[in-house]
């Protein structure tokens, strides 16, 4: 099979051909339909966030089921399925207590070591060199996920948009549950790209009011009025802060979305609270990143900052696709480039350039 390998020397990939792998017991083969081209990937592309190479990333897929290991009773060959970027091993101590987007086994071997949950990957070059698995290293033909880490799309979903369910809007599901968003709350999302955007049309779906997206790019701003933001505000062209009070009546908003992971944009969510405000911190930033807060504003004025890595896999992942199924929230409006993996390179150096507006996606066929 074809698959985009991250040497670790340079951010760039380069699209070889490696054996098919094989799943283990309680694993499952996918012949992968499409992968989300996510942030994160281009964090560790350029060696900002630790993680072994050589590795295969990609952790947004939808696939087809082509083979099955010992064990394995929730899905069968020829199923359509789509996967969350966190793979939960169902029984740790976080998974056992319904917590799976602090699964144990994940951090560990997964996002440590690249591995699967019996310590080693699924994946080598041709001569035989191991090759780490971002979660289930999606930006190939094939790829092996642990069996609760799959679920069944339904038929009139197409397979290509769904593909994104796994961070984009997973994240973005996870975010919404941290807030505890209430209807009446005013909200306002701080960096419009994947999750942004699904932050909003999420939103917009549950019938929040006032959603302000905050960027610094009029066609990305342009792109999420049109999921569902009331308003936007460059943050370039204008003093975010005083425009985002200007729009509440002089306040700020109850929920702050941060989803790009930077200081400046981490400030900026913090200023645009109202009293008793939550600021939900979303994007994931290079290692080693620091934000500052007014400890003083923090106590006297009553603010919560949360941090939120993405949703609860075997229950979210069904939910996202029923809500898919009826058309509550729509992928494939968030989808707005398409790659072969031949230019899987070239995807996430336009996404380096600020160039990909919403979501684009790889895919296989």
């Amino acid at each position: 099979m074809q698959a985009a390998v991250f040497y670790g020397n340079e951010p760039r990939l380069v699209v070889e051909d490696i054996p098919v792998p094989v799943p283990q017991r309680g694993e499952v083969l996918l012949r992968v339909t499409a992968c989300g081209v996510c942030h994160t990937d281009l964090h560790v592309l350029r060696s900002e966030v630790k993680f072994p190479a050589p590795a295969v990333l990609g952790h947004e897929v939808s696939g087809v089921v082509e083979q099955v290991g010992d064990g394995v009773g929730n899905v069968a060959v020829g199923d359509s399925v789509v996967c969350s970027f966190i793979m939960p091993c169902g029984d740790c101590r976080h998974c056992v207590r319904g917590a799976e987007d602090l699964c144990e086994k994940f951090f560990a071997h997964n996002r440590l070591n690249g591995t699967l949950y019996d310590g080693t990957t699924r994946l080598a070059r041709a001569d035989g060199t191991p090759l780490a698995m971002y979660s289930m290293g999606g930006l190939a033909e094939y790829c092996v996920v642990p069996a609760s880490d799959v679920f069944p799309v339904p038929a009139e979903v197409g397979l290509e948009a769904v593909s994104i369910l796994g961070c984009s809007s997973f994240t973005a599901l996870g975010a919404l549950h941290t807030a505890g968003l209430g209807l009446g709350d005013r909200i306002a999302v701080v960096a419009a790209g994947g999750v942004g955007s699904s932050i909003v049309q999420f939103a917009a779906a549950a019938g929040v009011s006032q959603i302000i997206a905050v960027d610094i790019s009029d066609e990305k701003l342009s792109a999420v009025a049109k999921l569902g933001a009331t308003h936007t505000v460059n943050s370039r062209t204008e003093d975010a802060a005083a425009r985002v009070r200007e729009l509440t009546g002089g306040y700020g908003v109850e929920v702050a979305f941060e989803a790009l992971g930077s200081p400046a944009t981490f400030a900026t969510a913090l200023d645009i609270l109202d009293d008793g405000g939550r600021a939900v911190v979303v994007g994931i930033a290079p290692a080693g990143s620091t934000g500052t807060i007014d400890l003083a504003r923090l106590v006297r004025r009553k603010l919560q900052v949360l941090g939120s890595y993405g949703a609860k896999a075997r229950t979210d992942m069904p939910a996202l696709l029923r809500m898919v199924a009826a058309n509550t929230v729509r992928p494939q409006e968030v989808i707005t480039r398409r790659y072969p993996l031949a230019e899987a390179d070239e995807a996430y150096q336009a996404l380096a350039r600020g160039e990909i507006v919403g979501r684009a996606i790889i895919e296989m066929s």
